[in-house]
């Protein structure tokens, strides 16, 4: 068994963009950003480096400014063309240079990008971490169908609650009654 630890995670946000998210379901897009702004506020207290990529801004817009208003100063947005962000140097090269080996993946499409990351990440002997409540494509099957096979390929399938209470360890600490309001 694999627990998300502050210390070894990197968060990669994928794909939160301008044009693409209003193609998901108004509700579950909801939530999804909803997760998202846990988890990057989590991650600036926890100094949890965030990568965050753009696919093919030119045609999808930048990432959603209610999920870029949220990143931490040292944030890396990355622009992409290979639907897996391992597909990109950049990415990889920034991955590297953390020294950390546990990738928290949220994003847009689970079924494309969030999926080909997580399968790559994995393969290149990192532990992907997928919240399921922060990533969504525009079909329901779809994202269903992406558990499905990151479940079958030994990703790790998580929350958002799970991995905030992984990364924290503890109650009673600044951290913890900072962060622990966010899901009240």
């Amino acid at each position: 068994m694999t627990i998300a630890r502050a210390e070894n995670s990197v968060l990669a946000v994928v794909d939160i963009q301008e044009k693409l998210a209003p193609a998901m379901n108004p509700d579950v897009r909801r939530e999804v950003l909803a997760g998202v702004g846990v988890l990057l506020q989590a991650a600036e207290t926890l100094d949890v480096p965030v990568i965050a990529t753009e696919q093919y801004p030119k045609g999808l817009g930048a990432t959603l400014p209610e999920v870029s208003d949220q990143f931490p100063q040292n944030v890396q947005v990355l622009s992409k063309d290979s639907f897996s962000c391992c597909g990109e140097s950049a990415f990889s090269g920034a991955l590297e240079a953390t020294g950390r080996s546990q990738v928290v993946l949220l994003g847009m499409e689970a079924h494309v990008c969030v999926l080909q990351t997580a399968l790559e990440l994995r393969g290149a002997g990192y532990t992907p971490f997928v919240a399921e409540d922060g990533i969504c494509s525009r079909r329901a099957d779809h994202k269903e169908n992406a558990l499905h096979r990151l479940r079958s390929n030994g990703v790790q399938v998580a929350n958002v609650e799970s991995i905030l209470f992984e990364w924290l360890q503890q109650a009673g600490t600044d951290s913890f009654k900072k962060l622990a309001r966010l899901i009240r």
